[in-house]
């Protein structure tokens, strides 16, 4: 219990911040957050996405009623802010997704893994961009090649792997912040375990988070 009417209790603010945390805002901000610091692309959160999709419809039809009923401007100008807040968050989502497409297209296209992490809408727009670029490098670059260096993901035929194919760097080190306190850990292959507490920040390499 808090001290006084004014005051909160650790517990208290702990639940605040979960309720807080978990609006679809707050979720799809957490989300964007999380695929603009993963070098990984990671699964598409669809449920989220369809419904901020369906929030910012209906704020758009909100604003247009109030504008034309002729609500104070203030008001209209403050749902128009939450309507910019969500568009910009979805949107700056979606666009890292398909930077992280359009870079290592190739290798998530061939490895299960990552093509099952695609929405439909991503796996349309991976499938025609390997198309495109394999057109555009056949046309300008790999015709013009010997026949041992024409292939888009080797460098010659001799290559027993496809070494032409960027991939995401795993071992590279991201913050990471713990939602909850967690049991002893083992990480990074270390024989001492290591336990986290509630919104406490770590600086780790990905494969171990």
């Amino acid at each position: 219990m808090a001290s006084s009417a004014g005051e909160w209790s650790a517990e208290q603010i702990d639940d605040y911040e979960t309720l807080i945390s978990t609006t679809d805002v707050e979720l799809l901000k957490k989300a964007w957050r999380n695929e603009k610091a993963s070098p990984e692309i990671l699964p598409f959160e669809e449920a989220l996405v369809k419904r901020a999709k369906e929030q910012i419809q209906l704020m758009e039809e909100t604003v247009d009623d109030f504008e034309e009923s002729g609500h104070d401007p203030l008001i209209v100008s403050l749902y128009q802010m939450d309507l910019d807040r969500v568009q910009f968050l979805l949107r700056s989502y979606l666009r890292v997704r398909l930077q992280k497409i359009e870079k290592f297209m190739f290798y998530i296209w061939k490895t299960d893994m990552y093509r099952n992490r695609l929405s439909i809408e991503e796996e349309k727009f991976t499938e025609r961009c390997i198309r495109d670029m394999g057109k555009h490098l056949e046309e300008t670059v790999l015709s013009k090649m010997p026949d041992n260096y024409q292939s888009v993901l080797k460098q010659s035929v001799i290559s027993e792997e496809d070494d032409m194919v960027p991939e995401p760097q795993l071992d590279t080190f991201v913050v990471a912040k713990c939602e909850r306190t967690t049991r002893p850990l083992y990480l990074d292959g270390s024989r001492q375990s290591a336990g986290f507490n509630s919104r406490q920040v770590a600086i780790r390499t990905l494969f171990t988070v």
